[in-house]
């Protein structure tokens, strides 16, 4: 019988070298159901979030403006994102230690 479980990750900071949010583990499927970056900073920053699956980048959104006490939601609403066995969800912006990102999940094992 399979297992669901809602859970969060939280990434603080995140700045200019690639965060890996959550990596799914063996025999489980993840649905991302929520996934914001806040931009912490006093300047506009930009925001990548991606998906590597099989060495190959995947992106949600690329180069997005997040301006100065604001936060962009990628994730949310009717829209929900399947990560499958191995998939590596990261997180990046344009400036170093410039957003906090809360990414909410079901993961289903």
């Amino acid at each position: 019988m399979a297992t669901n479980t809602f859970t969060s990750y939280v990434n603080k900071n995140v700045g200019t070298t690639p965060a890996a949010v959550v990596t799914v583990g063996a025999s489980t499927q993840t649905t991302v159901i929520g996934l914001s970056f806040a931009n912490t900073t006093s300047s506009p920053i930009t925001a990548d979030a991606y998906i590597t699956r099989s060495a190959v980048n995947y992106y949600l959104i690329k180069g997005a403006t997040v301006p100065v006490g604001s936060s962009l939601v990628v994730v949310d609403g009717d829209q929900k994102v399947v990560l499958t066995t191995s998939d590596v969800l990261y997180v990046v912006t344009s400036a170093a230690s410039s957003a906090d990102v809360v990414t909410s999940v079901l993961n289903i094992t």
